[in-house]
């Protein structure tokens, strides 16, 4: 205490700063202890889905990516990669630790979510195409079909090779959302 002033000082200031801390923390980290079970998803708890996505990182995508799986009824019900490219990040050279990535995340989904199911989704008008292969392929929809139709089935080839138990979808979305299924 300063005796001149009458305040407190240093330590216990400190002190009582630090304990009404300590109390804040404690009763926060208590709810939180209390409220995880709860907050934690039936597929959570389950410990498997069904299905993992791989799809492209392109932000215009992502809301039609996720209601159409919803549409599906596998909302909260699969694993979700995200590669520039979708097949073609998986499969170029350019980025070989993106292929590396997404074969790590097929065999943990295998073994923790237990999946039987992998959608690769390409898209229309992939930029990733364009940067990797150097191609505007969005002016030819015929040619953009075949060419992700290309990628998409070495890859889809690829998965069965290494993984024979799972199912392999393939789909090409439009930038309006629209989903086509190809067949390989």
């Amino acid at each position: 205490m300063d005796h001149s002033t009458g305040h407190h000082h240093g330590c216990c200031q400190g002190e009582h700063s630090s304990r009404r801390g300590f109390l804040k923390l404690a009763t926060l980290g208590a709810g939180v202890t209390l409220m995880a079970p709860m907050m934690m998803s039936r597929p959570a708890l389950a410990g498997s889905v069904d299905t993992l996505l791989l799809s492209c990182m392109d932000y215009r995508l992502m809301g039609h990516v996720a209601s159409y799986m919803n549409a599906r009824n596998m909302q909260a019900n699969y694993d979700h990669v995200i590669l520039a490219g979708a097949s073609l990040g998986a499969l170029t050279d350019k980025k070989p630790a993106w292929g590396e990535a997404f074969w790590d995340h097929v065999a943990v989904a295998k073994e923790l979510h237990h999946i039987k199911r992998v959608i690769v989704m390409d898209h229309r008008d992939c930029g990733a195409y364009k940067v990797f292969l150097g191609m505007d392929l969005s002016p030819d929809p015929a040619k953009e079909a075949e060419v992700h139709g290309q990628y998409l089935t070495k890859l889809k080839a690829m998965v069965k090779e290494r993984h024979p138990d799972l199912e392999v979808e393939l789909l090409l979305m439009g930038l309006d959302g629209n989903v086509e299924k190809l067949a390989a």
